[in-house]
């Protein structure tokens, strides 16, 4: 049975693509899982209509984050931490320290989009990435001072 694949699928191919498989694999499993249409004339205008607008929606979420990227460009939050003998830190600034510091500046930032490699365990400032989109990246300064 030909299938049109909704969505990319390991072993069979990529999103659009036209492929062969079993009818009871295709009935059972693809076809009820929506992963897959029967390739008929209907359904591909149908994938092609979805598409366009899989495709619209990505061009407006990598515009929202191009926007966003441009404000935290120009943000540089201050994180005040307790310091021991000779400046050390007790505890780490992590990535959650940093999402809070921004959300009080009106930025709400998953902290799981803070590509924070490990976590800063010393005074100074840093140059900290933030993965809005795939394609952009913004990069925040992050103080850290004494309390």
């Amino acid at each position: 049975m030909e299938i049109i694949l909704r969505q990319d699928y390991e072993q069979l191919g990529k999103t659009g693509e036209i492929v062969t498989v079993k009818d009871g694999f295709a009935r059972n499993y693809l076809i009820p899982k929506g992963i897959a249409y029967v390739a008929t004339k209907n359904n591909k205008k149908r994938l092609e209509n979805e598409l366009k607008m899989q495709n619209w929606r990505k061009e407006k979420e990598k515009r929202a984050a191009e926007e966003m990227a441009k404000k935290l460009e120009t943000v540089s939050c201050t994180i005040p931490v307790q310091v021991g003998e000779e400046d050390k830190l007790f505890g780490s600034v992590t990535s959650q320290n940093i999402a809070d510091a921004l959300a009080a500046l009106g930025y709400e930032v998953d902290k799981r989009k803070i590509l924070l490699e490990e976590p800063i365990k010393s005074l100074g400032i840093y140059s900290v990435p933030i993965k809005l989109h795939p394609d952009v990246t913004a990069t925040v300064k992050v103080w850290v001072v004494k309390e």
